[in-house]
């Protein structure tokens, strides 16, 4: 039951409905009537008396209506819901996830029992053995025995209690048998008594009832596998569930359900202090029927294909269509792709030649920029080459008069020839540093530590210039951090770079002609920054710097910014041109992905 009443307060209840329809009998007819289907899972007149108190508050909160308490069994309640013959369903948890499932049900409200903590956990089950039974201790130790229970629908006692069993891993199987022995639910307790079944399964509360109202002795029974749950006053063999829910049909009016819902929600507590409250989640209970494949989740339990045909016939339908449509599909496809290849191979081949024309020209306009930029730097390339050849010849011609005139020492003779070896190394770097720049290869890819590359690019600079202009270099990279590129393309950059700069500063008295160059990183980025302090640049020229075929010099062809942005943007990097903050001049600015040096 919801809630107990004593016998006097149910013969005052059922009193006053009686005068009150002898009184009012016009009145009640007028009403519109509203028709509640209750669970009366103890008998119809046990139901009357717990249940006819909210009848009557109901009718008070809307008086425009008049609401009829109809009782039914689990099966009639259903059959009731399927035929529209309720507006309202008063029932427990698991019946409502079945309607729900089936009909659209949907909750408006949840008992309020003060007897417990929460509406949501106020429903359990307890597995009833007799108490000298000492081989029963667990759940588990049900396997092979005779189990009775009310009904199969029976949520409160028998599916509550059959979950805990599986999760135990004791399936209904695993059973020696069940026996159904139908209401007052008291009556699973006569067979353990009988001894007709080993243990028995009841709603949580009706042993400590019966054993107050004195219709059972306490002591000829025991709880099998007791657990204490906080803020619920009864003895418990399983988990908690929410309460009783009042349910609104698909077919209720929704102005109505809105009604008795705020109704229910503002309702003083009914005789026993019960109330409602609002809609607890019953995901709970969807929880055990879907574990247990019953209800709602009873199709899980069909494996044979005949019953996946049964149930997803129109899914056998639609893939057969489907594989249909794609076998015809498919055969057009076919002949499609047959007529198609030979011209799709025909593109590819073309294609492939263009991408291969274009990386030949690609390399070979690289190549030319290299070349370029060493033909403008070549006119001070003699001055660089005669120093030390000039030093070269002076030595020997010392060294010729020495030995001519007889003056000389082995140790005099050893110094000269160290001198002349180093002057000719010193010509012979810079031959070799012009011939490694200029000389045409395939493009690779290494880890290269930006400093190292940058003071390579500066010395190979300012070894073809006479007099070079002021280098000023800041290295703040750590030596571990290093970019992935072609270290000669990448010089090429650099190098194009600095001309442009040197190229600015021509109308600056060789003595102020310098330039900056700074390493940086932040953030897995490497930046090189070159500065020079010459004429800079307009809007207009700034708007146009990277085009291709596009130069302020005289001479130039355009070609060398264009190409130098395409080599940092085929090292996944970034080449960006502005005015300095302060002072004249330009700054460019390459930024390229860096990461650590591995071990």
């Amino acid at each position: 039951m919801p809630f107990p009443t004593s016998t006097i307060s149910r013969f005052l209840v059922l009193l006053a409905l009686v005068w009150a329809g002898a009184v009012h009998p016009p009145a009640q007819a007028a009403q519109a009537e509203v028709r509640i289907g209750v669970l009366a899972y103890q008998g119809e007149q046990a139901a009357a008396e717990d249940w006819a108190p909210l009848a009557a508050a109901l009718d008070r909160a809307l008086p425009g209506r008049h609401f009829v308490l109809r009782y039914f069994g689990l099966q009639d309640l259903w059959h009731a819901v399927e035929n529209e013959e309720v507006d309202f369903v008063i029932t427990h948890g698991g019946q409502y996830v079945a309607l729900e499932s089936a009909f659209g049900a949907s909750r408006i409200a949840t008992l309020e029992n003060p007897r417990f903590s929460s509406p949501g956990k106020a429903l359990g089950s307890v597995v009833v053995v007799r108490a000298e039974r000492q081989d029963l201790q667990q759940l588990a130790d049900l396997a092979g025995q005779r189990l009775a229970a009310v009904a199969p629908e029976a949520f409160g006692g028998y599916l509550v209690a059959l979950r805990e069993l599986h999760d135990v891993g004791v399936e209904l199987d695993d059973l020696g048998s069940v026996d159904f022995v139908g209401f007052p639910m008291q009556k699973v307790l006569q067979e353990l008594l009988d001894g007709r079944a080993d243990a028995a399964t009841l709603r949580a509360c009706l042993l400590e009832e019966l054993a107050a109202q004195g219709s059972i002795d306490p002591t000829r029974f025991r709880v099998l596998a007791p657990q204490a749950q906080q803020g619920f006053p009864c003895q418990l063999s399983s988990r908690l569930y929410p309460d009783w829910p009042f349910v609104s049909l698909h077919h209720t009016d929704r102005a109505l359900a809105k009604a008795v819902a705020t109704a229910l929600l503002a309702m003083a507590p009914l005789p026993g202090g019960v109330a409602w409250t609002v809609p607890a989640d019953y995901q709970e209970v969807h929880a055990l029927y879907r574990e247990l494949q019953l209800g709602p989740y009873a199709y899980l339990r069909d494996t044979t294909l005949l019953a996946r045909l049964k149930r997803f016939w129109w899914v056998f339908v639609g893939l057969f269509l489907i594989l249909a449509a794609w076998v015809v599909h498919t055969v057009r496809v076919e002949y499609q792709v047959a007529a198609r290849t030979k011209d799709l191979r025909k593109a590819l081949a073309e294609r492939d030649a263009a991408q291969a024309r274009i990386l030949a020209q690609q390399d070979e306009a690289e190549h030319l920029s290299r070349l370029s930029i060493l033909g403008e730097l070549s006119s001070t390339l003699a001055h660089e080459l005669t120093q030390p050849l000039a030093s070269i010849a002076n030595f020997a011609h010392s060294m010729v008069r020495r030995l001519d005139s007889g003056r000389y020492t082995p140790e005099l003779l050893a110094g000269a020839s160290r001198d002349i070896a180093s002057e000719a190394e010193r010509a012979g770097g810079i031959v070799q540093r012009i011939r490694s720049f200029s000389k045409k290869r395939v493009a690779i890819r290494q880890d290269c530590v930006p400093g190292e590359l940058v003071q390579e690019a500066v010395e190979l600079f300012c070894s073809m210039l006479a007099p070079p202009p002021q280098v000023t270099l800041v290295d703040r990279l750590p030596r571990s951090t290093v970019v992935e590129g072609d270290p000669l393309q990448l010089q090429q950059v650099l190098l194009n770079l600095m001309k442009n700069a040197w190229d600015a500063m021509q109308a600056l008295p060789p003595a102020q002609r310098r330039m900056d160059l700074e390493i940086g990183g932040d953030g897995g980025q490497c930046t090189i920054r070159v500065r020079d302090y010459g004429c800079g640049l307009d809007d207009a020229q700034m708007a146009r710097l990277f085009e291709s075929f596009f130069t302020t010099k005289p001479d130039g062809l355009g070609l060398g910014l264009s190409i130098c942005k395409s080599i940092i943007e085929a090292h996944a990097g970034r080449l960006v041109a502005m005015r300095p903050d302060e002072g004249p001049g330009m700054c460019f600015t390459v930024t390229l992905p860096a990461h650590e040096r591995t071990a």
